[in-house]
């Protein structure tokens, strides 16, 4: 079978040609045990399995709590009430056992925190909604058996870790956040210094030990028998380590990387992979590799500092630029489009976008709204600034501003916009989907910076919120579900479609959007033209004469999607769109627009 052929040249390219027999057969073993337990049906090769409809919440799993009840099984009930038909999946932040940084310093991989619920209220969830688990295969918590085991001089984890003898030269490695690089452990063996890219109680796992990367090959694989469709691999462009080297984006961690995807797909489990690599453009879409071996998905990072800017310059041309030039290699993969997260706001994948004069903007904008910045290490030994933590609304909506609070909506509601328009799937934060605010007094307890946007709801309170119209909570999520539903019903809107940007006017983000090409056999194709005032005034959409023809739509009346309006789509006729506005033009190709 191909995949097999694949599996053996890629560990022979990590282990030697050698070894690759040998360890085959191991993983082989591996792979045998989850066979029974993994549904299949999906050869391999096959176009991913993503429609429109597709769009993910981003939540914690005890972000909502309410008293006597297991946070998973409330999260369950308030998603079913709330969501069925505005989002088809759920991405539950870690929900592992942990030691620190809210679940991402796991202590055992296969087990639910018992404080959030069991595997049961996983399953459960799973019965109304596609679910993605992080993979925090990077680094471990410093409480895991696996570090016990290593301290205490246990043979079977004695090559897990990566400890470091002598002086090397570690200058040239990527940091990224502004800590300590080794930290120093007893162990049975005497001081080790031990690599920790990411904070002291995350240690850093050894894929140069092939028993690592097969245990974590067994981890992702329960992930799949346990209900599974995605998979997040978290900070993977830091796995593999080469003394010497930047100790990120190496060749080998595209390897792993492959590795995993040529198992998912050659046993036919249709799991769909997504990297997380906050890092500069070009080095984050390498992780499609060549489009069909490596990621079905990537971060599109460089979407949410990018749509902030286009909010407060209220103009376009930066993003329509930036737009006009993303390209996907193949047509099996496409973006993960979001612009909120657990996280904060990264600001390298901005750079070469963005002039480092509009990032210094953003910067201070953020420190007067109430946010923070968070910095790291350079390999010179200087601090830069990586990332903006702040909550969305707060980065577009000053504390304290006497703007009228529908106003404040819907410049919020125009980010939001652009990035569900855009190819790819949208990943929505739970504290985006109800325009959340800062939570400082959090930064004070546990002082971390991204605290800022991890704060826990009581689900009676924001319920309460949900049927006052006049609340924030309840525009932003009405607003937030008709866009939503619209959506999940046009198949121009599918993330394996195309998009086209337009020029209407430095403050109008024009885009046309089509279903894929084979989407309908009769050949008519789903289209959409969004049009999106990024402005807080009037403004005319002046579309041109050619693009209109170029769409075949010149001269026609066609309905936006959102309101039911019709529009003259005529370039001697300016459309007119109100502050903030966003229009969803049925541009579909068929004898029935002719």
């Amino acid at each position: 079978m191909k995949y097999l052929t694949e599996i053996h040249t890629i560990l022979g390219s990590l282990y030697g040609e050698t070894r690759a027999k040998e360890l085959q057969e191991r993983l082989s073993v591996i792979i045998e045990r989850y066979t029974s337990l993994i549904p299949t049906g999906t050869d391999a090769g096959q176009s991913v399995r993503l429609t429109e409809k597709d769009a993910l919440l981003i939540t914690y799993a005890n972000q909502v709590t309410e008293r006597g009840s297991p946070p998973l099984e409330t999260l369950s009930r308030f998603c079913k009430k709330y969501l069925i038909g505005a989002v088809s999946g759920i991405h539950i932040l870690p929900f592992f056992p942990s030691s620190s940084d809210d679940g991402f310093s796991v202590i055992d991989y296969k087990e639910v925190n018992p404080d959030f619920g069991d595997w049961r209220d996983i399953e459960r969830l799973g019965e109304d909604f596609r679910l993605m688990f992080d993979a925090v295969i990077n680094h471990i918590s410093v409480e895991s058996t696996w570090f016990k085991g290593f301290l205490r001089g246990d043979p079977h984890y004695q090559d897990t870790f990566i400890s470091v003898t002598g002086n090397p030269d570690l200058s040239q490695v990527v940091r990224p956040r502004a800590l300590p690089l080794l930290t120093e452990f007893q162990t049975a063996a005497g001081d080790q210094k031990v690599w920790t890219t990411f904070s002291t109680d995350q240690v850093d796992l050894n894929y140069h030990h092939p028993q690592v990367l097969f245990d974590i090959i067994d981890v992702l694989l329960f992930y799949v028998s346990k209900g599974a469709e995605f998979i997040r691999l978290d900070a993977i462009a830091y796995l593999w380590k080469e003394i010497g080297t930047s100790c990120i984006h190496l060749p080998q961690t595209h390897a792993v990387v492959q590795l995993f995807r040529a198992i998912l797909d050659g046993m036919g489990s249709g799991v769909l992979l997504i990297t997380e690599t906050n890092v500069p453009h070009a080095d984050n879409i390498s992780y499609f590799g060549d489009g069909t071996n490596e990621a079905h998905m990537v971060y599109n990072f460089a979407l949410p500092p990018v749509v902030l800017h286009t909010l407060h310059s209220q103009n376009t041309s930066i993003l329509s630029a930036w737009v006009s030039e993303l390209q996907l290699p193949s047509d099996q993969v496409t973006f993960f489009n979001f612009l909120a997260s657990h996280d904060g706001i990264g600001l390298n994948p901005a750079r070469g976008i963005l002039a480092d004069a509009q990032i210094d903007f953003l910067i201070e904008l953020t420190k007067e709204n109430g946010g923070l910045v968070s910095y790291k290490t350079n390999p010179d030994g200087s601090e830069s600034p990586y990332e903006l933590n702040i909550n969305y609304f707060d980065a577009l909506n000053r504390p304290g501003d006497t703007q009228p609070l529908e106003l404040q909506v819907g410049k919020f509601m125009a980010a939001q916009a652009i990035m569900l328009t855009l190819l790819g799937v949208p990943g929505i934060y739970f504290h985006s989907l109800f325009g959340s605010r800062g939570w400082t007094e959090g930064v004070q307890i546990t002082g971390r910076n991204r605290t800022i946007n991890r704060q826990k709801i009581e689900r009676t309170r924001l319920e309460r919120a949900l049927v006052n119209p006049e609340t924030r909570q309840e525009m932003v999520f009405a607003q937030f579900q008709r866009l939503l539903k619209v959506r999940a019903k046009t198949p121009a809107f599918h993330p394996l479609g195309s998009q086209h940007v337009l020029d209407a006017g430095s403050s109008i983000f024009a885009l046309a959007r089509f279903s894929p090409p084979a989407d309908n056999p009769s050949g008519d194709r789903s289209g959409v033209l969004s049009l999106q005032n990024v402005s807080p005034t009037r403004k005319l959409a002046a579309l041109k004469h050619e693009d209109l023809d170029s769409l075949k739509i010149l001269g026609q009346r066609r309905p936006d999607l959102i309101l039911g309006e019709f529009h003259n789509l005529d370039s001697t006729h300016p459309i007119v769109l109100e502050p903030f506005q966003t229009l969803w033009i049925d541009i579909t190709q068929t004898s029935s627009f002719s």
